[in-house]
């Protein structure tokens, strides 16, 4: 029988106490994209372990309705968690009112840290898009690469996409503009010497495979290239990763896609984690953006309580609540129950803003 394991709270590095005086110079924010509590719970119970995600010692419960649906899509959802704004379904980085609002990625930029995102999907899917793009239209992909191409807020990425910098309707080449602007440009991470201040690396043409079609450890691997590329940036870094694919496996109801999507993203979390345990300066937070899927872990095929059958009741977005998970400075900041937009405001305050 397998036994599911609670959230650590004796953590002293995460204690409120500990971190009450120290600023988080670094954030790493996590968005487990379509990720509740039921995607983790069934993850540690097929995998036999407890999450990374779960040991964190600060925990809290955020709502997700958007500005028009009681159901929000990830490109409004991506906007509250980014900017603290909420907006329509369908649009990103920018109000309901389609006034442009600017996100904490931004924020950091200009108070001169180092920023990068990393993605298991186009860099100009809905969510990465919220934190650099501004569109009422979340499908517009070329035009949102035009925003990333043309940002100077944005040092470094991983994720899918080039065919919208590259092969575009309007005939131009972004990534030319962008190289000529000092970005340098790899196909996989293996390859990736960086000799420019500012580097992209597109695993894919349009999104990545899966981790059941190949995809590897894309999500890990980034986070660790990251993470040493602007760690001895003297005035620290954010980075966000999302574990877009969760959502997808969630809309397909493929328990064996979500679960190694799991592993992918809860791998890249500890990751960071063993980073903030050394660096002491680095606030990690875990969330999502909403639920999908209407998952529920039921009783198994032999109802005598010893197993589960992991049951959807449906092939969209919900508007059951989500997690917070944290840790390190200003962790404590995240406890409670809050509504995703505002997150950023225990962000900035936990970084001294």
């Amino acid at each position: 029988m397998f036994t599911f394991s609670a959230c650590v709270t004796s953590n002293d590095e995460g204690h409120a106490e500990d971190n009450q005086a120290v600023v988080a110079k670094n954030v790493i924010l996590f968005i487990g994209d379509g990720m509740s509590y039921a995607q983790i719970q069934a993850a540690e119970t097929i995998l036999n372990k407890q999450l990374a995600m779960q040991s964190m010692p600060f925990t809290g419960n955020s709502t997700t309705y958007s500005a028009d649906k009681l159901i929000t899509d990830s490109g409004a959802a991506g906007t509250a968690i980014a900017t603290g704004h909420k907006t329509n379904n369908g649009m990103i980085g920018m109000n309901a009112d389609s006034t442009a609002v600017v996100s904490m990625l931004e924020m950091f930029a200009d108070a001169g840290k180092k920023t990068a995102i990393a993605v298991s999907c186009g860099i100009t899917h809905a969510t990465p898009a919220a934190f650099v793009a501004k569109n009422i239209n979340r499908n517009d992909y070329e035009a949102i690469a035009a925003d990333f191409a043309t940002t100077d807020k944005l040092d470094y990425f991983v994720g899918g996409g080039r065919n919208h910098f590259q092969k575009r309707e309007d005939g131009q080449d972004l990534l030319s503009g962008m190289q000529e602007n000092g970005w340098q440009f790899f196909d996989e991470l293996t390859a990736v010497v960086p000799t420019s201040t500012k580097f992209g690396v597109f695993v894919a043409d349009e999104h990545p495979a899966s981790v059941l079609e190949g995809r590897g450890d894309l999500l890990p691997k980034a986070t660790a290239l990251l993470i040493k590329q602007m760690s001895a940036h003297e005035n620290g870094f954010f980075l966000m990763i999302e574990g877009s694919q969760i959502d997808w496996a969630g809309h397909e109801n493929d328990s064996a896609y979500l679960i190694n999507e799991m592993a992918d993203f809860d791998a890249a979390v500890l990751e960071a984690l063993q980073f903030a345990k050394k660096d002491g300066e680095t606030l990690v937070v875990v969330t999502s953006d909403h639920e999908t899927g209407g998952l529920t872990l039921v009783n198994g095929p032999n109802k005598d309580y010893t197993r589960i059958h992991l049951h959807y009741s449906s092939g969209n977005h919900t508007s059951v609540s989500v997690p917070v998970f944290a840790y390190g400075p200003g962790a404590e900041y995240f406890t409670g129950v809050y509504d995703n937009i505002d997150i950023i405001d225990k962000v900035m305050k936990a970084s001294g803003y």
